[in-house]
């Protein structure tokens, strides 16, 4: 190594100073200090930049145009196939420019955070995920698997940032209404984080997307040469939860005060870990909470919006469609809402119960349900009550309860017709 290359450079980015410790092209190779043409003739000269860029210094706005005019041009162009939608290929383009100029990336994003939001998130990570083996170029987060057993605490140091405040994890076994998706539904939890950094503003250096790979049970991806994760069954039991144990005591091993919000998790894990570790790590299960949050403000909002007093809310018929991790979250949640309007009393917390109706796949849940998931027997129906029998479609179950709220939580479309309204 040269003197000059040994030496640190201070530039600016944005309000903040960042200290560089590359030179020359290993700069402009660096999508998380790489600047492009924006790099002013002073920072060409310390990082030794001068003569590898074009003269002429552009701002990020004439960048951002510049980007613009190539997305409409290529996003039609981009594609690989008649399978590969427009917004795919969007991106695609998105995903390229990331992975050289994260600055760049993000900006676009935040000047065009509602045209781009659904395309880094939903709804065309779903199509990522689906395809991400295929479409994978180069690394993005950290990966632990049920082969790295013993090994986690050492491979969390493997992470350049000496401070994360925020990881995003899955495991792969619920990726939206997709199903099991394996490692490849690390898209979600890369996806939710370019949300949080575009749109709530928080450093993109101290993120950290992650996905657990405990094996898939998916068929199709256990049977494809090309799939990135581990082609063994996925885990359960004890078994199961030692890794996401290890991977927890890793995570705030090293950095204690991080944020690790739980995404995609199959319902069957999400509220047993949730209450594994909510009161020993700083930690959420968005599905479970964040989803509740919302809702419960929406509903609450709504009330008042009708100029009714808060506490009318406790006598809401509410019919949720959806019983996953989600609609079993706010149900939960709106339950304990209705209790504490209605005194905070047991018997309160008992009868909230009531005032919901619950579908999921196979239509209304009953008490004559075979093997009920135990989060959602609280909430069960008894047979025949409002003439309503086991597994009553949407549309029955509206018209014989006459809801005050209707609640949609579940991936099949096409369920709030006309009919329904």
């Amino acid at each position: 190594m040269s003197s000059d290359q040994g030496k640190c450079a201070l530039v600016v980015e944005a309000t903040r100073p960042t200290i560089v410790h590359r030179r020359g092209l290993d700069v402009l190779h660096d999508p998380l200090v790489n600047k492009g043409t924006a790099f002013p003739l002073t920072e060409r000269d310390r990082l030794g930049l001068r003569g590898l860029l074009p003269p002429n210094v552009t701002t990020w706005k004439q960048q951002i145009d510049r980007f613009m005019v190539d997305i409409k041009r290529l996003e039609e162009h981009a594609k690989d196939g008649p399978s590969d939608s427009t917004a795919l290929a969007k991106w695609r383009i998105l995903n390229r420019l990331h992975d050289r100029n994260e600055t760049l990336y993000y900006k676009v994003l935040i000047d065009n955070i509602e045209e781009y939001a659904q395309i880094i998130y939903t709804p065309t990570v779903g199509m990522v995920c689906q395809n991400y083996s295929g479409l994978y170029r180069r690394p993005r987060g950290m990966y632990f698997s049920s082969a790295d057993k013993g090994e986690m605490m050492s491979m969390v140091y493997n992470w350049p940032a000496e401070q994360v405040d925020m990881i995003v994890v899955t495991d792969g076994s619920r990726i939206l209404g997709l199903g099991d998706l394996g490692v490849q539904g690390i898209g979600i939890a890369i996806g939710k984080l370019d949300l949080y950094v575009s749109a709530a503003g928080i450093n993109p250096r101290r993120v950290l997307p992650v996905m657990i790979d405990c094996g898939t049970n998916n068929e199709k991806l256990l049977g494809d040469p090309l799939y990135l994760g581990l082609p063994i069954r996925r885990l359960d039991g004890e078994e199961y939860v030692s890794v996401i144990d290890e991977f927890m005591e890793a995570v705030f091993a090293r950095w204690p005060k991080v944020i690790v919000q739980f995404e995609d998790f199959q319902s069957k894990w999400a509220f047993k870990l949730l209450q594994r570790y909510r009161n020993q790590y700083r930690m959420f299960n968005d599905d479970v909470q964040g989803t509740a949050g919302v809702a419960i403000a929406g509903l609450l909002g709504a009330v008042r919006a009708q100029g009714r007093p808060i506490s009318d809310f406790a006598k809401q018929k509410i019919v949720v469609s959806g019983a996953g991790s989600a609609g079993i979250g706010v149900l939960n949640a709106a339950r304990k809402a209705m209790a504490r309007l209605s005194g905070g009393t047991e018997s309160a917390f008992e009868n909230a119960r009531y005032q919901f109706w619950v579908l999921d796949a196979m239509g209304l849940v009953t008490e004559a349900r075979n093997d009920i998931d135990p989060d959602v027997a609280p909430f069960a129906r008894k047979v025949e009550e409002l003439g309503l029998a086991e597994g009553s479609k949407l549309t029955e179950v509206v018209k014989k309860v006459r809801p005050d709220v209707l609640i949609g939580l579940t991936a099949i479309g096409g369920l709030f017709t006309k009919e329904v309204y």
